[in-house]
């Protein structure tokens, strides 16, 4: 980490790049680079570690590649429906495949090529309660203490946001056990910070929380949640489950989830330089967390974030980028 003045002064130099490099380059032969790489679009997508990774890959493509990058706010399904029907947005980051039927169509397709696990090991998805909850009642682990009493857990079901992949496999799951019927309100999140926020609101008033969430997160690194045991992992149920348009639902456990960072063809073919970035750009789910419970702790924006980590972590990414991206970036390596 840097200390002091060159700490603040580098910190302000890239916040500054930030905001500058749509406008100009910095570097000299950055203007004949962008030339040479033109317009790149790449997804913004609307949870917290997606718009971080985002934030980076777009930092080092414009200052260390000379790109022109555009981010096109999205999340998974519409995402990947654009792709579909315009081959934009180029660049889909932090794409959680599992229960995501698309992205299987468009790669068998061709339309899409996989680069990277953009989170290592992967993503973890699930139904938490928190852990006092647990421990006062263990019961409440299992499928059949979820069933037999809703009124521990305010009745209540904490559901993705629409656009999101899970909003329809927690949607089969729900119907599979028959939540509603079983005295559930379904209560469909409006974004992925209102999930957070009751998370925080609940652990802090020691009050019931029942819904899906993930990992890796500032949320549960800070706060003390428990797993739902939710049976064994059925692969046919679960792609089922995510597919609205299948009937056959099923009861299964979220697997680990690979998170990739996926690519049109024509950009793998146009953009060799940039694939090679894009491959190499992982994080791990450590890694992730720290930033993001720093971004928390801070009140960060994503860009903030993309800023602390290019700031903490150069010993890192200046391993993802070629010896001439290196040389231009090299003000920011520690």
């Amino acid at each position: 980490m840097y200390s002091g003045d060159l700490y603040h002064m580098k910190n302000f130099l890239i916040t500054t790049a930030f905001a500058a490099a749509s406008a100009t380059a910095m570097f000299t032969g950055a203007a004949q680079a962008q030339e040479e790489c033109g317009q790149v679009t790449i997804t913004e997508m609307n949870w917290a570690s997606a718009a971080v990774v985002t934030g980076v890959a777009s930092f080092l493509m414009e200052q260390g590649y000379g790109c022109n990058v555009i981010k096109v706010p999205s999340s998974t399904t519409p995402a990947l429906a654009s792709v579909s029907e315009t081959g934009t947005p180029e660049i889909v980051t932090e794409l959680w495949i599992n229960g995501t039927p698309a992205y299987e169509r468009l790669s068998e397709a061709g339309t899409i090529t996989t680069l990277t696990d953009v989170l290592l090991p992967g993503g973890v998805e699930g139904w938490w309660i928190p852990t006092y909850l647990a421990e006062e009642h263990p019961e409440l682990l299992t499928i059949e203490g979820l069933l037999a009493n809703p009124e521990l857990l305010d009745n209540r079901f904490h559901q993705c946001p629409e656009g999101w992949g899970c909003k329809n496999t927690n949607a089969g799951i729900i119907e599979a056990l028959e939540l509603e019927e079983a005295g559930y309100e379904i209560f469909q999140h409006g974004s992925g910070e209102t999930m957070a926020t009751s998370i925080a609101a609940a652990v802090q008033n020691k009050e019931p929380w029942l819904g899906y969430y993930w990992g890796p997160t500032s949320v549960l690194g800070k706060y003390d949640m428990s797993k739902v045991d939710l049976g064994e992992y059925n692969e046919e149920a679960h792609m089922c489950n995510a597919d609205p348009d299948c009937e056959d639902v099923g009861m299964s456990s979220y697997p680990v989830g690979p998170v990739k960072t996926v690519v049109t063809t024509d950009f793998e073919e146009n953009h060799p330089a940039l694939t090679e970035l894009l491959t190499n750009l992982t994080f791990t789910n450590d890694q992730m967390n720290e930033v993001l419970a720093w971004q928390e702790d801070n009140n960060a924006s994503a860009e903030e974030t993309a800023v602390y980590f290019l700031t903490n972590y150069s010993d890192v990414w200046q391993d993802w980028v070629n010896d001439a991206a290196r040389e231009k970036l090299s003000i920011f390596i520690q």
